[in-house]
């Protein structure tokens, strides 16, 4: 967009999930938006050492709510985004304003679970931070510091960037999705099996654990004994499958293994040479495994505690904490912050590559559009049909005060041949793997050019009805 002179039209760039990490990576940079290279080769850095990456957790345990999301933070800003991004929100408040302004999404767990929706999504951008659709809102630099009743009682320092990429990014942090990942082999028939869901959250997590902390590691030797621990792991838990097959009480032996899991990790630490790297595990077995156990993610001080207004909902009101987590787990696009009168959006620029089905997010937005009676366009139900093998621009008109949204699929008819081939590049590039490779992100950069190109003159076209819509209002 910014190649073919449409990004300075753009008045927000929103975010959800991985793509506000790639938003926190962009906007480290106050001039990205006419040098997007240069955003691009930090991806392709070296990346941070372990050492800088656990001086900074050590001082985040020394806080109250330290919790899983500061280990997540750490490194999937060290091991994916190769960078420590120490700038709070805030600060670009006062940056210039040729960059579209960012609006990155979260949500607040216990209302995403039991209710109500208009207290679910969470937006944070340099000057507010609060709940989109109750309408409720804080200076950004004060999220985190207690309140009581709308007055402040404790100021605390916001959270930097790398807790911020830790809080909007993981979707495991809500209990039910890691229920997804219960093998069958772990499943009592017609029973939620707790333990088994703290068994695989604990592994996939250690998984995680391992992965990324490799990605920190430069000296070979301990490359290789984060190597041996994986394979440990991964040995361990097929040989408790094996073992659970002839079992009838699972639930019980889900507890034993969560034992055994930790006693791999304890036994394997043990093998370690002394030195830096030794030191380091010894941290992360002590500050992080008990984590992992607890499952505690986002706590935040809740700045509505108390507060006397009818609209807060009592999931808000009585709760001294609110936990945020990723707003992926509700829509993964950022449609529910440009919806309604408190933007007043004429048109959304939707470019699509989530996971899941294509137009899933799209219908997910309609449909938390129409239980909050807000404007969504109409969708016809015709086009649904095309999702296997999308074309690579769809126009949903706006009228009145609908927005129009130009929904852009990345893998399309125009550089996918059939269905088969948009499910293999989409299967190339999920959501779970480590960081791409250069090659990877100069085809996604490429390919995403090219459908911007391809389709200028539509863009061109629907933002000046847009701009019409908004003269004749």
């Amino acid at each position: 967009m910014e190649k073919d002179g449409l990004l300075d039209s753009v008045l927000y760039l929103g975010g959800v999930s991985g793509a506000t990490w790639s938003m926190a990576s962009l906007y480290s940079d106050p001039q990205w938006s006419v040098g997007m290279d240069r955003a691009v080769s930090s991806l392709m850095s070296p990346g941070v050492e372990l050492d800088e990456a656990l001086s900074w957790l050590g001082e985040r345990a020394k806080e109250e709510h330290f919790s899983l999301t500061d280990i997540w933070g750490v490194l999937t800003s060290a091991g994916i985004m190769k960078q420590m991004d120490l700038r709070r929100l805030s600060d670009e408040a006062s940056r210039n304003a040729t960059n579209p302004y960012p609006i990155y999404c979260a949500l607040e767990k216990h209302c995403f679970s039991e209710g109500p929706l208009e207290a679910t999504w969470f937006e944070m951008s340099p000057h507010e931070a609060g709940f989109t659709d109750l309408g409720l809102f804080i200076e950004t630099s004060l999220l985190g510091s207690k309140f009581e009743n709308g007055e402040l009682q404790e100021e605390i320092a916001e959270m930097d960037m790398v807790k911020l990429q830790g809080v909007l990014g993981c979707a495991l942090a809500h209990g039910e999705t890691i229920k997804e990942f219960i093998p069958r082999w772990l499943k009592v028939p017609g029973v939620v099996d707790a333990a088994a869901a703290e068994y695989v959250r604990l592994y996939h997590a250690l998984h995680k654990l391992v992965t990324l902390t490799r990605n920190t590691v430069q000296d070979p030797a301990a490359q290789a004994d984060l190597d041996k621990l994986h394979k440990l792991l991964e040995d361990a838990h097929e040989a408790l499958r094996n073992e659970s097959e002839s079992l009838q009480d699972k639930e019980s032996f889900s507890k034993q293994r969560i034992e055994q899991l930790l006693a791999v990790v304890e036994s394997w630490s043990q093998t370690l040479e002394d030195g830096a790297f030794k030191n380091h595990v010894k941290f992360i077995i002590s500050h992080v495994l008990p984590l992992i156990v607890k499952w505690e993610w986002g706590t935040t001080n809740n700045f509505l505690y108390q507060y006397q207004n009818s609209s807060i909902p009592s999931c808000l009101h009585t709760k001294e904490s609110f936990y945020l987590v990723d707003a992926g787990l509700l829509v993964n696009v950022a449609y529910p912050s440009f919806l309604g009168d408190k933007r007043d959006i004429d048109l959304i620029i939707a470019p699509e590559y989530s996971a899941g089905n294509m137009f899933e997010n799209l219908t997910l937005a309609r449909d938390y559009a129409a239980k909050l009676k807000k404007p969504f366009p109409e969708i016809d139900e015709k086009i649904l049909e095309e999702r296997d093998w999308p074309k690579d621009c769809y126009v949903f008109e706006g009228k009145e005060k609908e927005p129009t949204i130009v929904f852009m699929p990345l893998f399309n008819r125009n550089n996918c041949k059939d269905a088969e081939e948009v499910k293999a590049k989409m299967a190339e590039f999920s959501t779970f793997q480590h960081s791409y490779s250069q090659e990877k992100v100069e085809l996604l950069l490429e390919t995403g050019k090219e459908n911007m190109k391809r389709n200028k003159q539509t863009l061109l076209r629907e933002i000046k009805k847009a701009a019409g819509r908004r003269r004749c209002r």
